[in-house]
């Protein structure tokens, strides 16, 4: 019996393509992690005491609709920051609600800045415009400036994860899933709390 090369390429194609595999330049998903999401099991979410919370590298560079951007722009608000990538289905069912915990949580000092992973600016603005997503969302081809994060924090090969960031520029807290606009309310209300020490 002959072998058919075209019939064995399409079988390979349309098995990625049903395990959500992203092209090598793409950052993979976790797949279980958005399984368990479905079935209705909360992110888990990794808290970092404020004794203990690394600085958090400073992300800067272009958004993806090419307007300059720097984390520490944001000194003194909580800071949700979100790697994504428009491949990424979970991603794409999460950014509504960081849109929402954002637009609800603004008055008090909550920021989200996403991450976008794409290799491809287009895409990722495309995905941002389609979803209708209001905050902005950093150019970072390849997740390069992930390899900044302290190890162990999150694998930054996962997508997507999330990041909250104290008023003083410090990791609060991570989270390597899916969130929900609950999550993101219930991880940076006790941070909201916290008193800024005053620069000396």
């Amino acid at each position: 019996m002959k072998t058919n090369p075209r019939a064995i390429l399409c079988g390979v194609v349309a098995g990625l393509a049903m395990a959500g595999c992203a092209t090598p330049k793409d950052l993979p998903t976790d797949v279980e992690q958005a399984e368990r999401a479905r079935a209705g099991e909360a992110a888990l979410f990794r808290s970092i005491p404020a004794a203990e919370r690394p600085a958090a590298p400073d992300f800067a560079g272009t958004t993806v609709d090419g307007e300059p951007v720097r984390l520490s722009d944001y000194r003194g608000r909580v800071v949700v920051v979100n790697a994504w990538a428009s491949t990424c289905g979970p991603c794409r069912t999460e950014s509504p609600d960081l849109d929402r915990a954002q637009r609800t949580l603004k008055s008090r000092g909550v920021r989200v800045l996403g991450v976008s992973t794409d290799a491809a600016r287009q895409n990722a603005l495309a995905f941002q415009q389609d979803l209708g997503l209001t905050y902005p969302s950093l150019h970072d081809p390849g997740g390069k400036q992930f390899l900044k994060l302290p190890n162990g924090l999150v694998n930054p090969r996962i997508l997507p994860f999330t990041l909250f960031v104290d008023r003083e520029g410090r990791i609060a807290g991570a989270v390597q899933s899916k969130v929900s606009e609950s999550d993101v309310r219930d991880a940076v209300t006790p941070l909201l709390k916290e008193k800024v020490k005053e620069e000396e």
